[in-house]
């Protein structure tokens, strides 16, 4: 197969991840201002308090959140309440992690995979999180990667 379809199939991959990281954010945004609303907070009108939410960080019209209030139920009774976002920190913590092999020079790079499977596998819980995985990459988690991945960079 020459070259430049391989780049094309691969590129292809990149199409409208824009879009679906955003709508993405959005619906873990939305998730996170239901969940930081007070008792004496009174929500009567679902739809504008979405708006007034999506207004604030700028959403355009023409793009919603992945999932609206009214039907985006794991947050409330699937055990997502105000975690919705993992699925994005788990996608910049994957494109780090693989980084760190990459600018090794070899992926399969035994001393990064024994640091990994020591401070993030076999001791996950004995100090905070963040701590273990600086232990194993040496710095803290960086966004670029995944903007990398995704086109977006």
């Amino acid at each position: 197969m020459p070259a430049g379809l391989i780049e094309k199939i691969q590129e292809s991959g990149h199409f409208n991840q824009g879009f679906v990281t955003v709508e993405y954010l959005a619906a873990s945004l939305l998730d996170l201002d239901w969940h930081t609303l007070t008792t004496s907070d009174n929500v009567e009108d679902v739809n504008a308090f979405e708006k007034q939410k999506m207004n604030k960080i700028g959403l355009l019209e023409e793009i919603l959140p992945r999932y609206r209030s009214t039907y985006f139920q794991h947050i409330f009774s699937g055990g997502y309440s105000a975690g919705y976002y993992v699925y994005i920190w788990a996608a910049v913590l994957d494109a780090d992690a693989f980084d760190a092999y990459k600018q090794s020079g070899d992926i399969f790079n035994q001393e990064l995979a024994e640091k990994f499977r020591k401070y993030c596998l076999t001791e996950v819980g004995s100090a905070p999180a963040m701590e273990q995985y600086i232990k194993f990459r040496g710095q803290e988690p960086s966004e670029e990667p995944l903007l990398e991945r995704r086109g977006l960079k």
